[in-house]
């Protein structure tokens, strides 16, 4: 099909917040309000904090406002793989803290078994399965790093099986596949938005005040107090705790160390059984491609292909524009690619193709820290793998805000933060300039040139 008629009557809202089962928003706040523990975000890093609070200690009061409605950003928009990993991938993980790995590997495990936990717990109902994801190559030069990350996996206890040409086609049958890496157990696929409403009524249940519609605008000390100024009114709280990934942060320190970098995503037609059989995929993995430039894809419940990524786009500024959302360029570059991958799907038609903006820092995975002689505390830097790591994320701002020395709060990882961004404009230079030499790589055969070489050296590893 032509690229263009297959995104003609697509949806220009995301997937997954197109629900009847959306819940109807909370009120927003009006007039001025006390608490103990008050949230910044009602995207997963400010729900589990919300959450968790309460958990441990259910007489605290805890109040989270959202600017938007739950879910809305980020945490509604993604592909719903729900990793293990805290460190954006092993090999990341392994480059920055190998004297940690061990244990920021055992971490994350634990993390996504409490997920799965909270999921049954608080009877979530967000098609929580624990498929693992392949890792797939598609060039010959891709084959060599999948066959050595599975055996550096291994090592450290992972289940990862390798896969040849035959083997990972019996699992998805694709006529681009060359090989692939199975990871077991390490990687769960839900539906975001429905985990985001289920979060949402477990707090509700618990006690937590969530108002929907109300940003925050200023942030002041009050006393042993921070003041959370919002338009009709404001929070008095002993601890804040901010969870706003790419948005622009109350604490101006955030913004040397985050840009955003929109990410896009497309959603098929359900594939009718005949479809489907003509591709396998009868263990229903998450799947991603090797390239820098790579893919993201998954099924969901009602057998429909959810298809992203390649286009990471950042836009001159750092500007974040709900205009940003839809990319037709990308899109149609996207359903093509779609076609290469699965020609027996050439008829496939998408319903819905979308864009969301991305936190991303310079190390690839979430970074923490203080402010405010201890009373604030933030997470932030996910760079899209953040279903699982923000859980993590709010148990590191908890500890930090109780003044605790904990397993989590110790490790270096928590401890340092990534290497800032150059101002503008030269940041959209740096950013425009690493871009556009992964696609260059990718072309030459994973070869990288002199820039993508000396960010290596800087220990900066941008390499997807």
């Amino acid at each position: 099909m032509d690229p263009i008629k297959a995104i003609a009557d697509a949806a220009h809202t995301p997937y997954w917040l197109d629900s009847p089962a959306a819940p109807e928003p909370e009120p927003a706040l009006v007039g001025r309000v006390e608490a103990d523990l008050a949230v910044v975000g009602g995207g997963f890093s400010g729900l589990w904090t919300a959450l968790m609070a309460k958990e441990r200690d259910p007489s605290l009061d805890v109040v989270l406002l959202e600017g938007g409605r739950i879910g809305w950003a980020a945490s509604g928009r993604n592909g719903g793989f729900c990793a293990a990993s805290l460190t954006h991938g092993l090999s990341n993980g392994l480059e920055r803290w190998p004297g940690e790995i061990d244990t920021l590997l055992r971490l994350g495990r634990e993390n996504l078994d409490e997920i799965e936990d909270a999921v049954s717990r608080h009877g979530i109902e967000c098609g929580f399965q624990r498929t693992g994801e392949l890792h797939v190559a598609t060039e010959e030069w891709q084959l060599a790093g999948l066959a050595e990350e599975a055996d550096a996996a291994a090592a450290l206890g992972a289940d990862v099986v390798l896969l040849d040409r035959d083997a990972v086609r019996a699992e998805l049958d694709s006529p681009t596949y060359l090989g692939g890496v199975w990871e077991l157990g390490d990687v769960a696929l839900v539906d975001p938005a429905r985990l985001a409403w289920g979060l949402k009524a477990a707090c509700l249940r618990l006690g937590v005040r969530v108002h929907e519609h109300t940003p925050v605008r200023s942030l002041r000390r009050h006393g042993p107090a921070l003041v959370l100024g919002t338009k009709h009114g404001g929070v008095r709280a002993r601890r804040v705790a901010l969870g706003t990934g790419a948005f622009p942060p109350l604490l101006r320190r955030l913004g040397h160390f985050v840009v955003p970098v929109y990410d896009y995503a497309m959603m098929t037609e359900p594939l009718t059984p005949d479809q489907l059989a003509s591709i396998g995929w009868h263990n229903r993995q998450g799947v991603g491609d090797s390239a820098n430039q790579f893919h993201y894809y998954r099924l969901s419940s009602d057998n429909r292909i959810l298809w992203g990524g390649y286009d990471a786009v950042y836009y001159n500024g750092g500007l974040v524009r709900p205009r940003y959302d839809y990319r037709q360029e990308t899109f149609v570059k996207l359903a093509g690619h779609f076609y290469d991958t699965f020609p027996t799907l050439a008829h496939v038609r998408f319903t819905h193709a979308w864009g969301g903006v991305i936190d991303t820092c310079s190390r690839f995975s979430g970074f923490f820290g203080t402010a405010y002689g201890g009373r604030l505390a933030y997470a932030a830097g996910y760079t899209g793998l953040g279903v699982g790591a923000t859980r993590f994320g709010a148990n590191v701002m908890l500890d930090l805000l109780e003044g605790e020395r904990t397993e989590r709060t110790s490790l270096k990882m928590v401890r340092t933060l990534p290497i800032p961004f150059p101002p503008e404009p030269a940041r959209s230079a740096v950013v425009q300039l690493t871009r556009w030499s992964l696609a260059r790589a990718d072309a030459a055969q994973g070869r990288r040139n002199p820039w993508l070489k000396t960010l290596d050296a800087l220990g900066l590893g941008f390499d997807s």
